[in-house]
């Protein structure tokens, strides 16, 4: 049996300095109860707390770690760099080979403006929407999580979905009165706001596969609808990266479900787990960002040396060995098939959606493919199914509203553990 007392310990400690003992809200484990873990280290598929206990990973810092914990030659790169000092302030090399990498491996991409994290990465893909097509409004969808911007908080997935908040304090009228909002998968109801709104609306964001109400897939026809929208209706269509950039393909959504995008914004794998992101695009639109344009936007640390070393390091690697990706999607594929196999036998109603080494189970009878199914799913089993994978060394995302994500560094003798643990918990829940 695992102990939890540095964890705890720590978490009491946090409390009194940090509000609610976290940096980042889903680490609370508010919504599935207990004590966060307080990591110490990780390696490869492994993460170990502050007590010392070994958990097999599929949370990867939340999609960057694509290739396992402390990969070395990430390391490597990051000490190189630390060397030569962590900021300048000023351009360097390593900016431009980045902007090269990223456009040699992804479609449709002329060029690259490097920021400091996905909230601010869509952020500035809006407000270039805006400058470009001059108008103001933009659909989202319900669910899909594109950072804590005000104006994205709007029926937001992720963190504001786990915590039940569907009215944010603090973020006004005016800055959300410009947001629309559409149920995922429904392209009527966008064609319905695009005529309610006939020459209002700058542009559509949208998460290509949707990590933020668990994993959600695009149904046939859906992003190619809204792609035809955008061209006739000349708004632009932003496909939100931030997750599926480089983990589901070299050139991620784009690449795997061939859609061509306007603007993309990236987060995640580029950074190898340090702080970043990225918007890209047709050189048509990103010549309207200044220093070109008039649309401004700006960073004292955008570019910064050690997460462009670190993602670097760890996108040429992907775009050497694209096998990686048949290797994560079999090894999904091989996880997807045991739990099944397990949910199936034990008659525990369940839907499991899956792309590339994207995973999420619901606890669900019908079909998840928008916010409210996934909201629907059951989630005092999904409490009960984290903390009995989490006591027995599996440590999934705590929150029923995140996909899974793999990595490569797994052994099909972990994905094997896993899918017994998933079997000796899901007995432990039925008795």
């Amino acid at each position: 049996m695992y102990e939890y007392t540095s964890s705890k310990s720590l978490f009491e400690r946090a409390q009194q300095s940090i509000p609610g003992g976290v940096n980042s809200p889903v680490r609370a484990f508010k919504s599935v109860g207990g004590t966060p873990l307080f990591i110490e280290k990780a390696e490869g598929a492994y993460l170990y707390d502050a007590d010392g206990n070994r958990y097999v990973d599929y949370i990867a810092s939340w999609g960057p770690m694509i290739l396992g914990h402390a990969y070395r030659p990430v390391i490597e790169a990051i000490k190189k760099q630390a060397e030569k000092s962590t900021s300048f302030g000023a351009p360097t090399a390593l900016e431009v080979e980045m902007a090269e990498l990223i456009r040699s491996m992804t479609p449709n991409i002329d060029q690259v403006r490097m920021v400091n994290s996905g909230t601010e990465a869509c952020m500035s893909a809006i407000r270039l929407a805006r400058g470009y097509t001059g108008k103001n409004k933009f659909i989202k969808f319900e669910g899909c999580y594109h950072g804590h911007a005000d104006m994205f908080l709007v029926k937001a997935g992720s963190g504001v979905a786990t915590f039940g908040i569907q009215e944010v304090p603090g973020v006004t009228k005016g800055a959300s009165q410009d947001t629309l909002v559409a149920p995922y998968n429904d392209l009527e109801a966008v064609k319905q706001l695009v005529a309610d709104h006939k020459n209002e609306i700058a542009a559509i964001i949208i998460e290509p596969v949707a990590g933020n109400m668990g994993c959600v897939l695009p149904e046939k026809g859906f992003l190619e609808g809204l792609r035809k929208v955008c061209t006739q209706e000349n708004m632009v269509l932003i496909l939100d990266e931030v997750m599926t950039g480089f983990r589901l393909a070299k050139g991620g959504a784009q690449e795997k479900l061939k859609i061509d995008a306007d603007l993309v914004t990236y987060g995640k794998v580029i950074g190898a787990g340090l702080p970043v992101g990225a918007f890209a695009g047709r050189r048509e639109i990103m010549q309207h960002i200044s220093p070109v344009g008039n649309v401004y936007q700006a960073g004292t640390l955008s570019g910064n040396p050690l997460a462009m070393s670190a993602g670097m390091a760890l996108l040429k690697e992907l775009n050497a060995h694209p096998e990686h990706y048949s290797e994560l999607e079999a090894k999904t594929t091989y996880l997807r098939t045991g739990l099944e196999k397990v949910l199936a036998g034990m008659g525990i109603d369940h839907k499991i959606n899956h792309l590339g080494s994207m995973i999420t189970v619901f606890f669900s009878k019908a079909p998840v493919t928008d916010f409210a199914s996934a909201a629907a799913a059951c989630g005092e089993t999904f409490k009960k199914f984290f903390h009995g994978l989490l006591k027995r060394g599996v440590y999934l995302p705590p929150s029923a509203f995140e996909s899974w994500f793999l990595n490569n560094a797994l052994t099909y003798d972990d994905l094997d553990f896993t899918i017994n643990a998933a079997a000796e918990t899901c007995r432990e829940i039925l008795n």
